[in-house]
């Protein structure tokens, strides 16, 4: 089956980047588009120039916004623009082009938590569920119509990063299952229907403001390290606390049980329900290292 763009342009950073230019590939051929891939965001795990290289795939690096934006408003051809892990935003004279489509993934259940870090802000406001949405774009930030959404649960233990790679793997699934339509151009796109004065989630947003009191509810504490808990990805900073007067900042943590527990220097522990304490290294912001 043949479709009419000819030109699919994938532009992101990540697995499901990597996964999604690498399916788009491969099935070229039986649509009889051509693949190109954009990268804007330097990233230094990133597979796509791998994926690329390996197949001959066009690669272009553009970090500037204004250049980036130039390029594309430049393609002539129908052509699908697939935003994956990707923080541009598009031009509205881009949107509308009529020659120009472009879908992108979003890590939350849209209409909700729009912008950015959706997953520190689930586990932060207590959400049971989340889950992903493939959409089109258009002029608004995270706006457009629903082509797809898969939700999955949030453990009452689960971290950030561990909530990532879960919707990321739902990402790709997603992707692949309605690809087809989105090429024929027969998916039924379901309008949001949002509140016009929806809370959008900026990057240099951080949940309560990046700290916590000793005298807040520990499973409210828990909540907060787990939602901005990215493993080896600094994407946010420590969080903060007080400690006998002094700044200290929390450099590591986790639940373990009360029988655990060490009276050891530079730990804290907080006591959580049933017979768990939330143990936290920290360190004091007022010692010169």
């Amino acid at each position: 089956m043949k479709t009419s763009f000819q030109k699919v342009v994938i532009l992101g950073y990540g697995k499901v980047t990597g996964e999604v230019l690498q399916y788009v590939y491969d099935s070229r051929e039986e649509y009889g588009y051509q693949v190109e891939f954009i990268e804007h965001e330097i990233h230094p795990l990133n597979i796509t120039e791998k994926i690329c290289a390996e197949n001959n795939i066009p690669f272009t690096q553009i970090t500037d916004k204004k250049e980036l934006a130039a390029v594309l408003d430049r393609i002539t051809e129908k052509t699908l623009i697939i935003s994956a892990s990707n923080n541009f935003l598009f031009p509205a004279a881009l949107v509308d082009k009529p020659n120009i489509t472009i879908i992108n993934f979003h890590n939350a259940l849209l209409p909700d938590y729009p912008g950015r870090n959706a997953p520190t802000w689930v586990i932060y406001m207590g959400e049971k569920k989340t889950g992903i949405t493939w959409h089109y774009v258009t002029s608004g930030v995270d706006e457009g119509s629903i082509i797809i959404q898969k939700q999955c649960e949030i453990t009452e233990d689960m971290k950030a990063y561990e909530l990532t790679e879960q919707l990321m793997n739902l990402a790709s699934e997603a992707f692949r299952e309605s690809f087809a339509g989105i090429l024929d151009e027969s998916v039924a796109a379901i309008p949001q229907g949002f509140d016009p004065d929806r809370r959008m989630y900026r990057s240099r947003e951080v949940p309560a403001d990046g700290f916590f009191a000793l005298t807040d509810q520990p499973e409210n504490v828990y909540r907060l390290l787990r939602s901005v808990d990215y493993g080896k990805n600094d994407i946010f900073p420590p969080m903060r606390t007080i400690i006998d007067g002094r700044e200290a900042e929390i450099l590591r943590y986790r639940k373990i049980p009360v029988d655990k527990r060490k009276d050891e220097e530079g730990f804290l522990y907080l006591k959580l329900r049933a017979c768990d304490l939330l143990k936290m290294k920290y360190r004091f912001l007022d010692v010169n290292l």
